[in-house]
């Protein structure tokens, strides 16, 4: 669970990073910054993995991999890259509090684990509560973006129920190194002609965008995954997925302190209420097969 947390605060300040990179006329786009930083990370994915001498993953662990490359690699930066152009970091995070429940959905479709029905009230119940503090931040409607956030939800849910149960036997670091390094054959063409179709919106991007974009690179999309499959191959996809009922929050305060968007007293009451419902959800059985 500490592991789990380790991971989610580094996931948490993803949006607020990501807003940095891409607000603004001296930002970045959206696209280059989504597939730019799966690219870094590959580098850097392909370095560990040289140092460490690991072997090549077995054919049994591809589709795996497929799942997490389409979901954590590519699919959620993309879209949440996307959105962060007209959402506030805010208002992203607490709709991406819906991510555990869609997690342990995944985690029960693809096999290996049996939440009981009191864990399922405990997800369902903090994805309600997630769910109606979204609606009052937005004036009870929702943005346009948000189409984009819900579906890149359901695709890192996938991601993280795939490589959390892939790294049960490959290990929580080759599981997103190989994943990053797969798709890296894919992305380096993509990216490389964005540098050259968008080079002056590149050259002229601040130092607050690359620093964002810099962030996202190393920590969103390769630090921040040691911990996160290492936590969930040790306590189980759907069990140690509850701890991304946090995130929200966190992100929320570093929305504040990154970016100077507001913090209302009222997430407070959400926030306890939210860490209560993670609390008596992780004494809940979960079955692993």
């Amino acid at each position: 669970m500490l592991l789990g947390l380790v991971g989610v605060a580094i996931f948490s300040l993803t949006l607020p990073f990501t807003r940095l990179a891409v607000g603004g006329a001296a930002g970045l786009s959206p696209v280059f910054v989504a597939l730019g930083r799966a690219l870094v990370a590959a580098v850097l994915a392909g370095g560990w993995l040289y140092w460490k001498r690991a072997p090549l993953p077995p054919r049994s662990a591809l589709p795996a991999l497929g799942l997490v490359a389409a979901g954590c690699v590519i699919g959620f930066p993309w879209l949440t890259s996307i959105a962060m152009q007209t959402l506030p970091a805010a208002h992203g995070a607490v709709l991406v509090g819906i991510l555990p429940l869609a997690t342990a959905v995944f985690a029960a479709l693809l096999g290996g684990e049996k939440p009981s029905t009191g864990f399922w009230i405990m997800a369902i119940i903090g994805s309600l509560l997630v769910a109606g503090f979204a609606l009052r931040q937005s004036g009870g409607s929702l943005h346009l973006a948000d189409l984009a956030v819900f579906l890149a939800v359901v695709l890192a849910a996938m991601g993280y129920a795939a490589g959390g149960r892939l790294s049960q036997t490959l290990g929580g670091q080759q599981t997103i190194c190989w994943a990053l390094v797969l798709s890296a054959p894919l992305l380096l063409p993509v990216v490389g002609w964005l540098c050259w179709e968008q080079a002056a919106q590149i050259s002229h991007a601040n130092a607050a965008a690359w620093t964002g974009f810099a962030y996202v690179c190393v920590f969103s999309m390769f630090i921040g995954f040691f911990f996160w499959y290492r936590g969930m191959a040790l306590g189980g996809v759907a069990r140690v997925g509850q701890v991304q009922l946090v995130q929200p929050f966190l992100t929320l305060l570093g929305a504040t302190v990154i970016l100077g968007e507001a913090l209302e007293w009222q997430t407070v009451l959400f926030a306890i209420a939210v860490i209560a419902v993670v609390g008596t959800g992780r004494k809940m059985q979960v079955k692993r097969r």
